[in-house]
């Protein structure tokens, strides 16, 4: 691969999802080079996963769409997806960095035609879908896909229905001899945009999270309600394929707890409420209720759970629950617990449990680490001792997805400033 040219008045952004496209669209708006490196093979991040934003309940990609324009018009932003920052070094305003790219085995000719996924018959979990179907070997990693590209698994790579691919491919796109590079950068900022993950809620134990069918998490159900989703926007129970009847969620699920994120991740409570109405649009007649330690809905978000609130479908209980166990028969799902209002004993029976996981950061994880300050939980803090590399978005603080474009757009400034000071 050629060198990519770039100088110590260029800024590196680390993560292409919502925090990482702000930050690369307002630094390069402002005259500044720009490199963004993604670790999957598209832009958008986690809010193309998304059915809804709340509260105004209206779909992401509008708003993505408009930053990939944005993107496309601008020359002074270069952006890789399949990359990852495998070593940093320097000091602000002097960094040299690494850079890893993943080979695609899809070149830049892809007119996304399907070709190589119609002949392909080997299929993988569909990472996008949390693994809740399966696509071809061969795919596009969602239709409003950017770039609008198609992806060949390694798995396919040297095998024979990878020839079949190839062969299928009448603009000669798909390059079976794609290897893994690494380039060079020298830039004078970074911007550490790599978002969060949930958290694995197998190490709940007492849930049953992996082990019962019709108990999945806050993401999961995201990409259930959504039209490009597993099972096409229709929330059905994974066990059998049926409409759920009575479904409940559960709150601070390994949050605030000391033997798993000892933190509140602040927008779990507005989630699920989102949640609730995805289900009662689609189910009039089905019962929600949501088990919670405190509902967070701070500021302009409390008119949301007040509407919410008002359906008379849905309960909020107080209470922690304390444990999950399934009627092997059914597939149903008890849940033990008290209610911490009135001292009674739960012992409820429901056809889906939906888990509120926390968010996880993504932190700097290669060595020798760069010098970044963290908290105590993992979130980077900013130190004015340490200036050059900057946190942008839920690497900061778990958050919504407004306030991590109001949160990029900071950290932008701050590179800017980091340059205009050598």
């Amino acid at each position: 691969m050629a060198e990519v040219e770039t100088t110590n008045q260029s800024i590196l952004v680390v993560g292409g999802g919502m925090s990482g496209i702000t930050a690369a669209l307002e630094a390069a708006e402002a005259g500044h080079n720009v490199v963004l490196v993604e670790k999957n093979p598209y832009l958008g991040g986690r809010v193309t996963q998304l059915y809804q934003y709340f509260p105004k309940l209206c779909p992401p990609n509008c708003g993505l769409e408009i930053n990939f324009r944005r993107m496309k018009l601008n020359p002074k932003i270069r952006f890789f997806t399949m990359a990852e920052v495998t070593g940093i070094s320097g000091q602000e305003g002097d960094y040299d960095v690494t850079v890893k790219l993943a080979p695609r085995y899809v070149n830049e000719k892809c007119t996304c035609c399907g070709k190589c996924a119609e002949v392909c018959e080997s299929e993988i979990d569909n990472p996008f879908n949390f693994g809740m179907d399966k696509i071809k070997a061969a795919y596009l990693p969602h239709e409003f896909a950017f770039p609008m590209r198609y992806v060949l698994d390694p798995t396919i790579s040297g095998t024979e229905e990878g020839k079949k691919c190839k062969e299928a491919c009448e603009y000669d796109a798909v390059d079976l001899e794609m290897k893994e590079t690494t380039f060079d950068l020298k830039v004078g900022a970074i911007v550490w945009a790599a978002g969060w993950d949930p958290y694995d809620a197998s190490r709940v134990e007492y849930y049953g999270f992996g082990e019962y069918k019709n108990v999945i998490t806050n993401v999961m159900m995201e990409r259930l309600a959504s039209p490009n989703g597993p099972t096409g926007g229709k929330i059905l129970r994974p066990s059998d394929g049926k409409e759920p009847k009575n479904v409940a969620f559960i709150q601070c699920a390994g949050s605030r707890d000391e033997n798993h994120l000892p933190y509140c991740s602040g927008i779990c409570c507005l989630a699920s409420m989102k949640h609730s109405t995805y289900l009662r649009e689609q189910y009039p007649d089905c019962d929600v209720t949501i088990f919670f330690i405190d509902i967070r809905a701070l500021d302009r978000l409390e008119d949301f759970y007040t509407k919410v609130q008002g359906d008379e479908k849905l309960s909020f209980i107080k209470s922690k629950i304390a444990n999950i166990s399934e009627d092997e028969e059914t597939g149903d799902l008890l849940l033990e617990g008290e209610n911490t209002n009135t001292g009674e004993q739960i012992r409820t029976s429901f056809d889906l449990v939906v888990l509120a996981t926390g968010m996880v950061p993504n932190k700097i994880e290669i060595e020798p680490s760069p010098d970044v300050s963290y908290d105590e939980y993992g979130f980077f803090a900013y130190d004015p001792e340490k200036t050059g590399i900057y946190g942008a978005g839920c690497v900061r603080r778990p958050t919504d997805v407004a306030s991590c474009v109001q949160d990029a757009t900071g950290a932008a400034l701050k590179a800017i400033q980091s340059i205009a000071r050598r």
